[in-house]
């Protein structure tokens, strides 16, 4: 067996020298000497090679953290951030209390301004949230700050958040992507529409957007805080990932994510490049559209949850890359039920709930899932397994973008899709995976409704005593469960391929990619 996994390592590497050489990206030689050159000169500019591109800049308007990743902590930031060990801390907040059960006061920085230099102020911070909760402007991740009342402005360095009810978990919600502050300029200027040119105060700035192939920033001089080491840094969408990997052999490119499992011996092999990861809070899961007439009925996804064997597909599929989940919530996260359990495979019991619910020969079905290849892995196992109750899967496979966009809108029966959460608090996932209030694109694509479940994740959020919430998102886990609204696959693990040249690179546990504090050799 090593014989032929160190052969294998051999070939794939022969295969990517191949690839370098013959399809990557039409650059002479001498202009990507010439360009290096510049690179180690000037300070840097840092490529990252994607798997897609962004489907809007608009903190306001975006739904996945594939495009917040982009943005998120390097355009625009929050009054309060993570640190290292994913604890809150002060960013365009210096301080802040909790005044009584529904009111908050941050005390502002008074040395901050926006990349257009308009002044960062209280009155930037209630035009901001005004915006995100506005009814008219309709943006889709006004849902999370729905608790709030009213943004009141103190004076000029101090502002409340007077919230409708208590809320436990603000503080995790302001340090993710919808709590990142916009230019009052911006607003002014693009108001209800999305905004096209991000204006923050990060450490960051917009240049250009060119859908479907790059998005550019450059270093911000005039940054509050610790200027970044590279002067530039630009985005490629480079749908295949072999070519993104030879990008990093020859030096086009510095960092190229999402990392699949069966491109991680290449990277390893490699002597220019290297595997990152780290453990995620989000998971990966099967989801059913319970307003769909084949999957409204419990009995046909507790079947289909049964025809599953998980740990054939964790080892088959992902290598045994991250752990098998027993939830949407990964290990990390506020609120985790170590103690639910999943669905056991179990064809006889598949079978008999087929047959009870009416199709005792089985149906015909469509799993959507993106363009990874993972996901599609996933997706043919899938369509094997299910086989053996009768059920005919038809797979098709979507460009990112539009397999969001169609998952959003209700236009799916079965998808494979992942949550990343960006808080690392359950309240994330709970709220907008199941809640009523969620569903489409908010989160909840199962358009999945419960009263009791919508119940006690209203109680979480407003419960201060930390031990009860976790048993609030006990029993709303396993109501969820029961309901059979998803199969959970396993806990993300965030990988990259990072050139060996890169230090200061990291990924957070929400996925949010850490780039300001990356240096080139």
């Amino acid at each position: 067996m090593q014989v032929k996994k160190e052969f294998g390592k051999w070939f794939l590497v022969m295969v990517l020298a191949i690839l370098i050489t013959g399809c990557s990206t039409n650059q002479d030689v001498n202009t990507k000497e010439s360009d290096q050159d510049k690179v180690t000169k000037d300070g840097g500019t840092l490529v990252i090679v994607r798997l897609s591109d962004a489907e809007n800049l608009d903190h306001h308007f975006m739904s996945t953290i594939n495009s917040a990743s982009i943005t998120h902590s390097k355009i625009y930031e929050g009054l309060v951030g993570r640190d290292k060990n994913a604890d809150i801390k002060p960013l365009l907040a210096e301080e802040w209390m909790q005044l009584d059960d529904t009111t908050w006061e941050f005390k502002l920085r008074n040395d901050v301004t926006f990349h257009d230099g308009t002044a960062f102020n209280a009155d930037a911070v209630k035009a901001t949230f005004d915006r995100l909760l506005d009814p008219d402007v309709g943006s889709p991740r006004a849902v999370v700050f729905k608790m709030v009342k009213e943004v009141k402005v103190v004076d000029e360095f101090t502002v409340q958040f007077i919230l409708s009810e208590p809320f436990s978990p603000l503080l995790s919600i302001l340090a993710s992507h919808e709590g990142g502050i916009i230019s009052p300029t911006a607003i002014e200027k693009y108001g209800k529409n999305i905004i096209q040119e991000p204006i923050g105060t990060g450490p960051f700035v917009f240049d250009s957007w060119t859908p479907g192939q790059e998005i550019v920033f450059h270093k911000n001089e005039t940054y509050w805080g610790a200027e970044p080491k590279v002067d530039k840094v630009v985005f490629k969408v480079v749908p295949e990932e072999t070519t993104r990997i030879s990008m990093l052999e020859t030096g086009e490119a510095h960092i190229a994510e999402p990392l699949s499992v069966t491109m991680m011996d290449t990277v390893e092999a490699s002597n220019n490049s290297e595997v990152y990861r780290s453990e995620g809070f989000g998971t990966e899961y099967i989801g059913f559209n319970v307003q769909d007439p084949l999957f409204e009925d419990v009995r046909v996804r507790k079947a289909i949850a049964h025809a599953v064997e998980m740990d054939s597909i964790i080892e088959g599929v992902f290598n045994n890359i991250g752990k098998k989940a027993n939830s949407v919530l990964g290990s990390k996260v506020f609120g985790y039920h170590p103690d639910m359990k999943a669905y056991e495979y179990n064809l006889n019991e598949a079978k008999r709930l087929l047959a009870e619910a009416g199709y005792p020969n089985g149906f015909e079905t469509t799993l959507k899932t993106m363009d990874s290849k993972e996901r599609i892995n996933l997706a043919e196992v899938l369509q094997s397994q299910l086989k053996g109750i009768g059920i005919k899967v038809n797979i098709q496979v979507l460009e990112y973008s539009t397999f969001v966009e169609q998952a959003n809108r209700g236009d799916s029966e079965m998808f494979i899709l992942s949550w990343r959460n960006a808080t690392g608090d359950a309240d994330y996932n709970q709220y907008n995976l199941f809640h009523t209030n969620s569903q489409g694109p908010s989160g909840n694509t199962f358009f999945y409704s419960n009263e009791e479940v919508d119940r006690l994740i209203e109680a979480a959020r407003a419960e201060k005593d930390q031990d009860k919430r976790i048993e609030l998102y006990a029993e709303a886990q396993e109501l969820e469960m029961e309901d059979a609204v998803y199969i959970p696959v396993r806990v993300i693990e965030n990988m990259a391929a990072v050139s060996k040249s890169v230090k200061g690179f990291s990924i957070s546990p929400s996925g949010y990619l850490e780039i300001n504090d990356v240096s080139i050799k």
